[in-house]
């Protein structure tokens, strides 16, 4: 891979987002602007996905970074959904307090590189943008807490807030990760907020009995398997497949790591996610795409063994 074009690839990000700060702000109807800013991004996003060569395709995301930019500078963009841009995932919080853009690059060696970016809502329409830097590579500490501009890159496909006397204290971002050519990552991520910078982990995750509160959940497994991380609104638990090697000589290869057809689960108790195993569903799991699980599906009901 050359990384030349990685460095100049996050200086363009930075920049491009650093301008928004300046809060553009116009007058005229933004629906027509918005739909050919999103036209041209599906057009850009098509042919950066492809490209053959690593090169080609972070130029390419270069142009799409660019136009992004352009189009949030429309007045009332926080609104405009970007509903037929498949190629990357917009999520709006429940409480339409910001949204995050983000998207998987995908590199010559079977890896995957991440970009994206928080809008903030503000109550007198002016744009606030954080650009999110992956520095996936960098962070040697999978479990560190850190900021938009050291983030453990992820393409989001749901965010669930976590109230505290009727406000969020913090949100829990359910991800794809990707990794490389022979595993697949999937990660529960924290975002909170202090004075609308933001703050990825927190220590709120509880494990088995004994074990380490973690500020993040990671997940790995082969990949050519897939693997269940939703959200089940009814119980309030996430629910996700337990991962086991295929033999017990494997464990710690997660090469050789699939789900063992169990399920286990954090649920929110008190502020925190505390650990469930062994949940049991009374309906078969979706299969779930490599890139995002489906956050709608409604067939999932776990419900604690006895």
């Amino acid at each position: 891979m050359n990384k030349r074009f990685i460095p100049v690839m996050i200086i363009l990000l930075c920049c491009a987002l650093s301008n928004l700060m300046a809060q553009h702000s116009f007058s005229f109807n933004s629906g027509p602007a918005m739909s050919r800013y999103q036209d041209s991004l599906i057009k850009i996003s098509e042919q950066m996905f492809n490209l053959p060569e690593n090169n080609e395709r972070y130029a390419k995301n270069a142009e799409f970074i660019k136009t992004l930019v352009n189009s949030l500078k429309t007045q009332g963009s926080f609104a405009y959904p970007f509903d037929s841009l498949k190629k990357i995932t917009v999520l709006k919080s429940p409480d339409n307090s910001f949204r995050i853009f983000s998207w998987a690059l995908p590199v010559d060696d079977g890896s995957y590189r991440f970009f994206g970016a928080i809008q903030i809502a503000t109550k007198d329409g002016k744009l606030k943008l954080l650009p999110l830097i992956d520095e996936t590579a960098s962070i040697s500490n999978p479990n560190l807490i850190t900021d938009n501009k050291k983030w453990y890159g992820a393409r989001y496909y749901e965010v669930i807030p976590v109230l505290n006397n009727g406000k969020p204290a913090y949100y829990v971002l359910l991800g794809w990760k990707g990794h490389n050519a022979r595993t697949s990552k999937k990660v529960i991520e924290v975002l909170s907020f202090d004075k609308d910078q933001a703050v990825f982990g927190k220590p709120v995750l509880e494990g088995a009995k004994g074990s380490t509160v973690k500020n993040r959940v990671i997940f790995e497994y082969n990949k050519l398997n897939s693997m269940t991380l939703s959200l089940d609104k009814s119980t309030n638990m996430i629910v996700f497949d337990h991962l086991a090697p295929f033999s017990p000589d494997m464990a710690g290869n997660f090469e050789f790591y699939a789900s063992d057809l169990s399920f286990d689960a954090y649920k929110l108790i008190n502020g925190r996610l505390k650990l469930v195993e062994n949940v049991e569903l009374k309906n078969d799991p979706n299969a779930m795409d490599e890139f995002y699980a489906d956050p709608t599906d409604k067939s999932i009901k776990p419900v604690k063994k006895l």
